[in-house]
């Protein structure tokens, strides 16, 4: 119910001066992703799903974190603080 995920396929990128295969993860989230320990945690998973389900070497993904606060984001009218 509060994951949403965007599957953006076929985009041109470059990573680290390359333009085979790679891809790109933005986590964004209220309380989960905001400290480097939970980040560590939280990669390691990521890359493991990203690497067998994808195909591609860890060298070839990155993912960013980005840490929200209730207020930045609204649901049914509202905003989360209220939710």
């Amino acid at each position: 119910q509060r994951v949403n995920v965007t599957v953006r396929s076929g985009l041109p990128m470059v990573l680290s001066g390359s333009a085979e295969p790679c891809a790109q993860l933005v986590v964004s989230s209220i309380g989960v992703v905001g400290s480097a320990e939970q980040n560590q945690r939280h990669s390691a998973r990521f890359f493991d799903v990203l690497t067998a389900k994808l195909g591609l070497g860890p060298e070839r993904i990155i993912i960013r974190f980005y840490p929200l606060e209730p207020w930045q984001i609204g649901k049914n009218r509202t905003v989360m603080t209220f939710l």
